[in-house]
């Protein structure tokens, strides 16, 4: 996970409301496909499950993989965009 990402996390992390309007949004919504497409979320639970037990790396490896393609990186750009507002 790159510095923008993590920051990006930690804002998040200790702002439930801006998590939970981030959700709303059409860049969560988009996020949230991302993430799931291919195994209908079953890969995004578990990496979930794993972080709130103390290990991200699942996480981790799948955001960074989605911020591979140009789709992903600019919506993690207008999402961070967001949150700093």
């Amino acid at each position: 996970m790159n510095d923008m990402t993590a920051k990006l996390a930690e804002q998040l992390k200790s702002n439930p409301a801006a998590l939970r309007s981030l959700m709303q949004s059409q860049d969560g919504q988009a996020l949230i496909r991302m993430l799931t497409q291919g195994d209908r979320g079953a890969g995004l639970q578990q990496a979930a499950q794993a972080a709130a037990k103390g290990n991200p790396a699942q996480l981790t490896d799948m955001i960074n993989r989605m911020m591979q393609s140009p789709e992903g990186a600019a919506l993690i750009e207008r999402i961070n965009k967001a949150v700093q507002k």
